[in-house]
């Protein structure tokens, strides 16, 4: 039996914000993924071209470190603008799912994926899109990026904010903390398979990660780091403040544990055992 609140629950899942509203739609192997975005300020230059580099950076099958899936992720823009320009109505943006294959996860229909969100779904909503982890797969996070550069174009125009994050861990391999107090930009960033700026240090997270793949067992991971120059009055008290606000979206991404707190990985890290079986016990 679906109850009212769990029926509001889901409607209201896959949209947040308010005077920049972002609505995310679309499973792993559906036909397409993809964003709306409402609030967006008429007569700003804007096209597809703003938005594809931060696709093509996020899309699968760039290296052997990723997932296998071969997607180009090209984005088309279907409504919000004329001629180049912004309307100051709903924008949708569109990526089609070229790769999409659900018969590879047939034997899913009766077992749930171990370590994904497949048991969960089915236990709330009675029903579950078996394929690829449908709304759990972070392949809704191309929704979340198109309209990230949709308002990083914006802030950067207005107030020449800059937005640059990289891979500052991967288990125990950790990145020089002066890296944060360093001019790092994206095309530094984006010089090796990593993501991570400290040219030796990347070396040595690529070769942890190609030893996890190895012995087929996957490691924990540390935070992304991001640096952000904003507005300096941006931002209020408690949980309307910025920090809390970019939180609460990043906390949204499937594979996310944190934001920034490198303390907090680290006694996750020597804590595991003991934070799990707390974990089984509460439960």
């Amino acid at each position: 039996r679906t109850h009212r609140w769990r029926l509001n629950n889901h409607l209201s899942m896959s949209t947040f914000g308010r005077n920049f509203r972002v609505t995310t739609f679309g499973e792993s192997h559906c036909k397409g993924v993809g964003c709306i975005v409402d609030g967006v300020p008429p007569r700003m230059k804007l096209t597809a071209a703003d938005i594809q580099p931060q696709l093509t950076r996020r899309r699968p099958g760039q290296s052997h470190l990723t997932t296998p899936r071969n997607e180009k992720d090209q984005v088309t823009i279907y409504s919000g603008t004329e001629g180049g320009y912004t309307l100051g109505t709903p924008i949708m943006c569109l990526v089609h799912n070229k790769d999409q294959r659900p018969g590879d996860y047939k034997e899913m229909d009766d077992v749930p994926r171990p370590s994904h969100a497949d048991y969960t779904y089915q236990v709330k909503y009675g029903i579950r899109a078996s394929s690829g982890g449908g709304r759990s797969s972070s392949r809704e996070t191309i929704g979340r990026v198109a309209a990230g550069a949709i308002a990083e174009k914006w802030l950067k125009e207005t107030y020449g904010t800059e937005i640059v994050s990289w891979v500052s861990a991967v288990y125990d391999i950790e990145a020089p903390k002066d890296l944060e107090t360093k001019k790092i930009t994206r095309e530094m960033v984006d010089a090796n398979l990593v993501r991570c700026p400290d040219e030796e240090c990347a070396k040595k997270m690529q070769a942890r990660i190609e030893a996890a793949k190895e012995k087929k067992r996957l490691d924990r991971r540390g935070p992304n780091l991001c640096r952000v120059q904003p507005p300096w009055w941006t931002g209020r008290a408690l949980l309307r403040q910025a920090g809390g606000k970019a939180s609460t979206r990043h906390a949204l991404h499937p594979c996310h544990q944190g934001l920034r707190d490198r303390q907090w990985f680290r006694w996750s890290q020597e804590d595991a055992w003991l934070g799990a079986q707390r974990h089984v016990l509460q439960a």
